[in-house]
């Protein structure tokens, strides 16, 4: 069975919708400035974007909040006027309650595929309320998120929610790369660990590793 090509399926889709002249609305998933500096860049002339800032995951509140300043700040800063904001509440109790039971798997084990489920879910349903054609993440920049569980788990999401999800490998045609570029010109703030303690956890044993 041949391995799906996420990028080539979004290539495909924006040059559909560019060739009808349209720019539909996307509910855009963002769990950092510097996964989202490539995206938005990539992103911005083909959708209509609207950001939610939904990572309950972060479970230091300052760490949420500077993250959440840095993503705007970089959005000012590179004149992305269209690009709105959807308030979200900033409730860490609802991810302890989806990983409960999970709390020792390792980093991108099953506690992952729950914490993605439940971010992407929760986008699936405020993109429906809001009216959004499309939803997605920035997640699968990362190379270490598997751009296949994502997608999986996005595709099954839209499907139950009746909302489209866009498939994406954004790490692809030097995405990775260009984040890392885009962070350095802009300063961006760049965390070691995704947000949960537990990632926080593994960063910090691996830093120890390496120092030892």
């Amino acid at each position: 069975m041949n391995k799906r090509n996420y990028q080539k399926e979004l290539d495909a889709l924006i040059e559909k919708n560019t060739a009808a002249g349209e720019k539909p609305s996307l509910l855009l998933h963002v769990c950092c400035a510097v996964c989202a500096s490539y995206v938005l860049e990539y992103l911005y002339e083909h959708f209509s974007i609207t950001i939610a800032y939904y990572n309950p995951n972060i479970t230091d509140e300052a760490e949420y909040l500077h993250r959440y300043a840095e993503l705007r700040r970089y959005v000012a800063e590179r004149q992305m006027d269209e690009v709105r904001f959807e308030d979200v509440e900033y409730k860490p109790e609802e991810f302890f309650e989806t990983v409960r039971g999970h709390e020792s798997d390792r980093e991108g084990g099953a506690r992952c595929s729950l914490c993605f489920a439940q971010r992407l879910g929760y986008t699936a349903k405020l993109a429906k309320k809001i009216g959004c054609r499309y939803f997605a993440t920035t997640l699968t920049i990362s190379p270490l998120k598997n751009a296949d569980v994502l997608n999986a788990i996005g595709t099954r999401i839209g499907e139950q929610e009746g909302v489209e999800y866009l498939p994406s490998d954004f790490k692809k045609k030097n995405g990775y790369k260009r984040s890392i570029e885009l962070s350095r010109e802009y300063d961006l703030y760049r965390q070691n660990f995704c947000g949960c303690v537990f990632s926080q956890e593994e960063a910090r044993q691996r830093d120890s590793s390496k120092n030892a």
